[in-house]
């Protein structure tokens, strides 16, 4: 990075904390993601992990988070108890999900687990809000979604099993669950009603959800971000908008009027073979993609999307970036101004925008969670949570269970996110030293 482009960099972070304080043969439980066809637990569990600029503060295998014979890793999200700062890891197994205080990151602690709702399956896809713990999962008979009370988790100290504190049957199952914390509203996607669109449910009482709408012209959703948009679009200005990855699009809907939801736009790419899941930049100017079968199914190294969408009626196909390894790419989430990518057995690697409108990024940190191999299989980093105010970044890996990581800092280049703060006061006092002359 050069020190115009850090300088640049800072000052944005300086100056936003100063100002505020149907199912498809892919899907199929017997297919390539299944437990028949994943490594067993423990595959690499000893290590080492190969990484560039990252720190490992702390690591606990499945056994450690109460995975036994057979279960695999799935979907992470974290949650920050909004009373006491500390941090959680919500992690996702075949039989339920365990839930870890990792306040002190460099001793995660195991605090019990929420055994699923029916049997065991693969997916299990955890979102949060208002201290509350939304769950899903697919291919597992009738499971709803479980709702789990976070706060239950203060004070433990002995590992428990919990009991969910309430549940949603207005589908059985669903693929993945998209929050917007903004307005209270969750979307379940890939479920067995409006044509595995999207499924809204009204969460603002989080302990009795309320069925809100559907959307179904578009047919399957594999996995939404829905925003209160703050685009450059003035059409949707303050709309509530889904960016739906469909299969074989990228498909955006007002979803505004829960009651009547209005299909925006909905494009595909050349040398589609399966759009998995993306995340806006955090201006809404950009989405960026994934697509999971590409790899396999061209020979070709992993390759990230974006899309320009500032006309949310005419997005436009920009280009990729192309990795220097062919591994699959599977969820991926951006936090300042950073892409957050779990790629399955390259495990995580760390993007830097370098030009968004011609696609070009650099690859400036990485943690291998599946040090075997970089094959192009399931197995491996599932997912990554980025978004803590403390710095720490979470992990799935399928195999080898949770990981808690951090950005080293880079010649002033990435500083350590609990820094800004402090630097944001620094520069705010020089300025104010500056007028009092």
């Amino acid at each position: 990075m050069t020190a115009k482009a850090t300088s640049g960099a800072l000052c944005a972070s300086i100056f936003f904390l100063i100002l505020i304080h149907n199912v498809s043969a892919h899907d199929d439980p017997f297919e390539d993601k299944s437990i028949e066809n994943s490594a067993p637990p423990g595959t690499g569990g000893g290590g080492p992990y190969p990484s560039v600029n990252m720190n490992l503060l702390g690591h606990l295998s499945l056994a450690d988070i109460g995975g036994g014979i057979g279960i695999l890793g799935s979907d992470i999200w974290g949650w920050t108890d909004t009373l006491t700062g500390k941090d959680y890891a919500l992690f996702g197994r075949t039989d339920g999900t365990a839930f870890v205080d990792i306040s002190d990151p460099t001793n995660p602690t195991y605090l019990g687990d929420l055994l699923s709702h029916t049997g065991n399956s693969v997916w299990r896809d955890i979102k949060v809000y208002n201290d509350n713990a939304f769950i899903v999962s697919d291919g597992n008979g009738a499971h709803g979604m479980q709702i789990f009370d976070l706060t239950d988790l203060r004070g433990v100290t002995t590992p428990a099993v919990f009991a969910e504190t309430a549940h949603y049957d207005g589908f059985t199952k669903a693929h993945n669950i998209a929050i917007n914390e903004q307005s209270g509203f969750a979307y379940a996607v890939g479920t067995n009603t409006a044509s595995g669109g999207l499924h809204i449910v009204d969460i603002n009482d989080p302990l009795n959800p309320m069925a809100a709408g559907t959307f179904s012209a578009d047919g399957y959703t594999h996995d939404s971000q829905v925003v209160n948009y703050q685009g450059t679009d003035t059409d949707y200005a303050g709309r509530e908008i889904a960016f739906n990855s469909n299969e074989d699009t990228l498909t955006i809907v007002d979803v505004t009027d829960k009651s009547s939801t209005d299909l925006i736009s909905s494009n595909g790419y050349a040398n589609s073979r399966y759009s998995h899941q993306g995340w806006l930049s955090e201006d809404h100017r950009y989405f960026f993609m994934n697509d999971e079968l590409d790899e396999r199914n061209l020979n070709q190294n992993t390759r990230t999307h974006v899309w320009d969408v500032q006309d949310l009626d005419n997005p436009v196909y920009v280009g990729f970036h192309e990795s220097d390894l062919g591994t699959i790419d599977h969820n991926l989430y951006v936090h300042d101004g950073l892409i957050y990518q779990a790629n399955y057995t390259s495990g995580l690697r760390v993007l830097e925008v370098a030009d968004v409108g011609n696609a070009l990024f650099t690859e400036i940190a990485s943690f291998d969670t599946y040090p075997d191999n970089d094959a192009t299989t399931f197995n491996g980093a599932w997912s990554v949570f980025p978004f803590f105010d403390s710095g720490s970044i979470i992990v799935s890996d399928r195999q080898n269970g949770l990981f808690v990581l951090s950005l080293q800092e880079q010649d002033g280049a990435i500083p350590e996110p609990a820094t800004l703060p402090l630097l944001a006061l620094g520069v705010t006092l020089s300025v104010w030293a500056r007028i009092r002359r």
